[in-house]
C-alpha cells in the first residue's frame, strides 16, 4: 500500500518537474536604460504602443464617465412632472 502511493507521488512530482526551463534573463537593466532616458516623453507613454492605446482608453472612459454623471445630476435635479 504505502509502495504504491510513494510510487504515484513520484509519477505526479515528475510530471509537473520534469520540463525543461529556459533561463530567465534580467530585464530590469533594460527598462531602467528604456525609462531614465531624456527624450521628453511621459513615464507613462515610454512603454510604446501598448501603453499609449491604455492611456487613452482610460481618458475615454474618464471623460465618458464623468459626462454621464453630470448628465445623471442634471436629471436628478429637475424631477419629472407627473401627468
Amino acid at each position: 500500500m504505502n509502495r504504491s502511493l510513494f510510487a504515484l507521488q513520484q509519477v505526479a512530482r515528475r510530471s509537473f518537474s520534469s520540463s525543461s526551463r529556459r533561463p530567465v534573463q534580467n530585464q530590469v537593466p533594460k527598462n531602467q536604460k528604456l525609462f531614465q532616458e531624456d527624450n521628453d516623453i511621459p513615464v507613462h507613454l515610454k512603454g510604446g504602443t501598448g501603453d499609449a492605446l491604455l492611456y487613452r482608453a482610460t481618458m475615454t472612459l474618464t471623460v465618458l464617465g464623468t459626462g454621464y454623471v453630470l448628465y445623471e445630476l442634471l436629471m436628478a435635479s429637475f424631477p419629472q412632472k407627473k401627468p
